[in-house]
Order: structure tokens, then sequence, then C-alpha cells
């Protein structure tokens, strides 16, 4: 065991047939298992205190994110060098904590991945391939570096990324804005290989295709108020660019041969004056969001 005291934090919502495994296994690989029972109504709570396991429970069900924030703070609270998250259901393989933790322990990382996409094994379902793809392309529109994995819930942090952990997010979608968090805060963030189980007995609580626009939703809100000269002042860009096009068409048609459409010169005005707008409205954006931290600078 390292000297440094790592704790691992464990979000369960009725569990009862997995958590127990979970918990002792990962008991081999760090110094103290919190569980934070997110309102289960079947046996988890007990099940993981016979594990060996220190059991927060939340009186309803708050989601991911309200249960990793509260095992941050225990671990905050109780001084811990490091932490990893991962999952109650027995998708994560407890001994891969080592190599999670592992850039964390040697100073250079303050954030972990585990990613299913690095060295993959084909096990990972086709749809959900598809969705994390999309999800990847979003959230990495908000940071300096590509991600493979946006929703990898396996994951190692420093002292430094715990200390930062003060954001607010919702549900299944504290993947990403973790990632954006960390990484607006200067964080440094790696990747290494995992293997994952989808054969869980459980499976995953929510529809993936919920799931996927949840975080999808929130994420694109978020990167836009980050970098909106990319998310609004592209397109805008390409709107006002497209109006003009038209617009000199229209112009010439009616310079050359004295006659117009009327329906083209209005969606030519139409798109001019859109893009214009979009375009304002990316560049104010842009410059509040530098007064608080984000924008292109």
């Amino acid at each position: 065991m390292s000297a440094n005291r790592v704790a691992a934090v464990i979000p369960a919502f009725n569990e009862e047939l997995t958590i127990g495994s979970v918990v002792l296994e990962t008991r081999k690989h760090v110094d103290q298992v919190i569980v934070v029972n997110d309102g289960s109504f079947d046996r988890t709570s007990e099940i993981a205190r016979l594990a060996g396991a220190y059991v927060v429970d939340l009186p309803k069900n708050g989601g991911k994110a309200a249960a990793l924030r509260k095992g941050i703070e225990i671990v905050r609270s109780q001084g811990y060098d490091a932490c990893v998250f991962l999952d109650g259901d027995g998708q994560h393989d407890p001994d891969e904590i080592p190599r999670i933790i592992e850039p964390v322990l040697r100073g250079e990382a303050d954030l972990v991945i585990g990613s299913r996409f690095l060295n993959s094994n084909g096990s990972t379902p086709s749809y959900r391939k598809v969705g994390q793809r999309i999800l990847n392309i979003v959230t990495n529109m908000g940071v300096k570096q590509k991600i493979s994995d946006s929703q990898s819930g396996f994951r190692a942090l420093s002292a430094s990324a715990i200390e930062n952990f003060n954001f607010h997010s919702r549900g299944y979608a504290i993947e990403s804005d973790m990632i954006l968090h960390l990484s607006g805060k200067g964080m440094r963030i790696k990747e290494v290989p995992i293997s994952s189980r989808y054969d869980v007995p459980e499976g995953h609580k929510k529809k993936p295709f919920a799931h996927g626009l949840e975080v999808f939703a929130r994420v694109l809100r978020l990167v836009t108020q980050k970098r909106p000269l990319l998310i609004i002042g592209v397109p805008g860009f390409v709107i006002f660019l497209a109006g003009l096009l038209l617009g000199i068409l229209s112009l010439f048609e009616h310079t050359l041969f004295g006659w117009g459409w009327m329906f083209q010169t209005s969606l030519a005005l139409f798109l001019f004056i859109i893009g214009m707008v979009l375009g304002i409205s990316a560049v104010t954006l842009n410059s509040i969001a530098q007064m608080f931290g984000g924008g292109i600078r």
C-alpha cells in the first residue's frame, strides 16, 4: 500500500446483488471504501457495511451527482491524498484501481479517466459506442485535449482535484461536468485503458437514450457558455455568409436580367440578419465568459 492515503467512493442505488463483492475487492487497493447509499430501498446499505465499507445513507434518491458530491465531502473532511470513483453495479473491475490511481500518486495527473475505448476489446455494445462518440465530441469542444471516454465513471482524483470539486451538476451529467470544470481550473487530465462489463445484474438505472439526451443537453449548454465563438459564432458566420452570397446572386440576377425572385431576396435578407445577430451574440457572450474565467483567450 502506498504511503498516500487513498479512499474509494462508490455511489449505489439498489445494488444489493453486487455491492458486497465490489466493496470487498475494492478494499484490497485503498485505505477506505465509502459507499454513498443513494436512497436505496433494498439491502444495499446493510450489505455494504457487512463488507467493511463506511456507509452514508442519503434520505432519498438524488442521482449520481449528489451521491458523488457527498462522497467527496467525506474524502475532503478526512484529509485523503487521492480518491477513486467506481460504480457499485460490478461494471468496473476493482483490480484495475492501481492502474487508475498510479498517475495521480506519481504526480502526473489530477484527474485520471478509465477509458473503455483505449485498447478496446470490443465488449461495448454498438448503440453505446454511437452515443459515447456524440457525447465525446460535445465534451471535447469545451476542453483543450481529446477525451476518448467522457462518460466513464471509473476515475481517480488528486488532492487538488478533490479540493476543486465544487461545481454544480445533476444526475449522470456529472462525468462531463467534472471534465469541463477541472479542465477549466487547469487540472491535468489523463486516460488509461480499462475493461468493462455490461452483463451486470441490475444494468444501467436509466434508459440509454434518456441518459444520453439528458447529458447531451447539459454538456451542450455548458460548452456554449465556455466556447460561444465556436458553438454560436461559427454557425452564425456560416449563416451570414449564406445570406450574403444569396443576396449577391439576387442582385446579379436583377442587374443582368432585370428580375429577381422575391422569396430568394427575402431569404437572403433573413439569413444575413440572423447571421449578424448570432455573431454579435457570440462576441458578447465570449466577452462575458472571459470576465468569469471562460471564453476564448
